[in-house]
């Protein structure tokens, strides 16, 4: 087995051609090819987010019954949350020059890392579903008050269509394709969310109350902790969501690079979210007040209530916000499932992986849209991500920290090569400690969760409506992860040469490589047992 690469400075890398089909699947990639910067990581990560997507989830606080000083108070909470359990997955992939998934390896097993894989899918299909719903409303809607357009099941079919076979398109081309969309992006969806400050300027009110206010009777206060937790897991999942791609975009970040950098740009990319999740606060708030049938919790409507209460000047720049921020998000969820599903079934290429998945989901956008119920639809999926890849997350910072930053890049593609042993082997392709930890905190997650009318745990009324699924999930995930790394230790290859942090090793024989191309050298480890501080 070779031995890890050493960590070099940045080196300038030849960037290639906007329209060159991207040629690396989740093999690691070569220094030479490393270009991206922090800046990068930030445009493609806020860029994601900076769209119509996310102030459909920002509404979601007014749809609870907040006010609007409350929902901010849970946007805001929910946001910084978030980031901070975000930030540190972006180191993985200047470390690694692979993506989130595949360095899972390390901690869950060769194997194991089908879960990051897994948790990548999930989010996709939720957020690609989300982009094109939000934005293909919004494209119909637009056209309906310009141009007469019939508001039809066949319009909006055609809108989804056209607008996700646009954002396949891109995700086939690559990573480079990617970041010219963002970068057009991050600015153009900016300027559109300010030109929007002014069209609802005079119609926003900051004192719109919800619906908990002193004259509401005491089942309707009873059910504001409940709603406030919930409005602010709705927003938290956003930036969480981000977790199993981060390693997609900052892989190509040279491996010299400045950790707290990279951490850096991934926090802030969060941070500046909050431009459009206050954007779509805001104006449900005002659709509240003027159209409140458009916010009714039975069949809300955001995009068809935005369109009801703007200016008939801010028509086409709600369509070019709902076009250019759809396409941003939509490729960023899009492209990270592609390139790990690749990896997952060898006999598919990136893009053929890309056009595989795209399809899944859009299949699954019109089921979602035209028989079932959307709300619900957006609901469950993002209380399955909070509680399915934080505690993942988890498992990943804690695995980062005990092995010291330390990892094997050529361990970590056995799996992709077909191949087995190796440092990450542990028992059978599995690490049964990184395993364990993330499916019983993720199954506490689910248990516990209590968003009302929308998600209810079996055990979500313990803590009396209050939905406490994320903090018991986190606890859960870092005590169990640590009690058995400690309990039963793990190999002493698995770590560099400082040893572990927070854990004890044991110096047991390392199963060679063997498979296709493998080449079976000894890996050196020191005999003794060791114990970190």
């Amino acid at each position: 087995m070779s031995s890890p690469s050493p960590q070099s400075p940045p080196t300038a890398a030849a960037t290639p051609a906007l329209t060159e089909v991207e040629p690396y699947g989740v093999e690691r990639i070569p220094d030479a090819d490393r270009s991206a910067t922090p800046l990068d990581l930030f445009r493609v990560a806020f860029g994601g987010a900076n769209t119509f997507s996310t102030c459909v989830l920002g509404a979601f606080p007014i749809l609870f019954g907040l006010s609007f000083w409350q929902g901010l108070a849970a946007t805001v909470l929910g946001v910084v949350a978030g980031a901070l359990i975000l930030c540190p997955m972006a180191v993985f992939g200047p470390v690694n020059g692979t993506n989130n998934a595949v360095s899972s390896s390390a901690h869950l097993g060769v194997h194991g890392r089908v879960v990051g894989s897994f948790l990548s899918l999930l989010t996709a299909v939720a957020f690609f579903s989300i982009s094109v719903w939000s934005s293909g409303d919004a494209l119909v809607g637009g056209a309906h008050r310009l141009f007469g357009l019939e508001r039809s099941t066949a319009s909006y079919a055609v809108a989804y269509a056209l607008f996700a076979g646009l954002v396949l398109a891109v995700c086939v081309y690559g990573f480079r394709f990617m970041l010219f969309v963002n970068k057009i992006a991050v600015t153009s969806a900016s300027v559109l969310f300010l030109l929007g400050v002014v069209a609802f300027a005079g119609d926003f009110d900051p004192s719109y109350a919800g619906v908990f206010t002193a004259s509401a009777d005491a089942a309707t206060r009873s059910m504001f902790w409940p709603s406030f937790i919930g409005a602010a897991l709705i927003v938290l999942s956003n930036p969480v969501s981000f977790g199993a791609f981060l390693g997609d975009w900052s892989r190509y970040i040279p491996a010299g690079t400045p950790r707290r950098k990279v951490v850096g740009a991934a926090f802030l990319s969060q941070i500046a979210t909050l431009l459009p999740f206050v954007f779509g606060l805001a104006t449900a708030s005002i659709i509240a007040a003027k159209a409140p049938k458009y916010v009714d919790p039975s069949a809300p409507d955001f995009v068809g209530g935005l369109l009801a209460i703007s200016p008939s000047w801010f028509f086409l720049p709600v369509c070019l916000l709902a076009l250019i921020g759809g396409m941003s998000t939509g490729t960023t969820s899009l492209y990270g499932t592609g390139l790990d599903f690749s990896s997952v079934f060898p006999r598919l290429s990136r893009v053929q992986a890309t056009i595989l998945v795209g399809v899944l989901s859009i299949a699954f956008i019109f089921i979602g849209r035209f028989g079932l119920d959307l709300v619900q639809s957006i609901s469950t999926f993002a209380t399955m991500i909070i509680t399915c890849t934080t505690p993942w997350m988890v498992v990943m910072m804690l695995g980062f920290y005990t092995r010291r930053g330390w990892y094997d890049p050529d361990a970590l593609q056995v799996f992709n090569r077909r191949q087995r042993g190796g440092r990450y082997w542990f028992t059978h392709g599995w690490n049964w400690r990184g395993m364990t930890a993330w499916w019983v905190s993720a199954l506490i997650g689910v248990l516990f969760t209590d968003i009302p009318g929308q998600f209810v745990g079996p055990l979500g009324d313990l803590a009396g409506g209050v939905d406490i699924s994320l903090p018991l999930s986190l606890a859960v995930a870092a005590g169990l992860f640590l009690a058995l790394l400690r309990l039963f230790p793990e190999p002493r290859a698995a770590y560099g040469p400082e040893g572990a942090r927070l854990a004890r090793t044991v110096d047991v024989p390392v199963p060679p490589v063997t498979g296709p191309g493998a080449t079976a050298v000894p890996v050196a480890v020191p005999a003794e047992e060791t114990a970190g501080p």
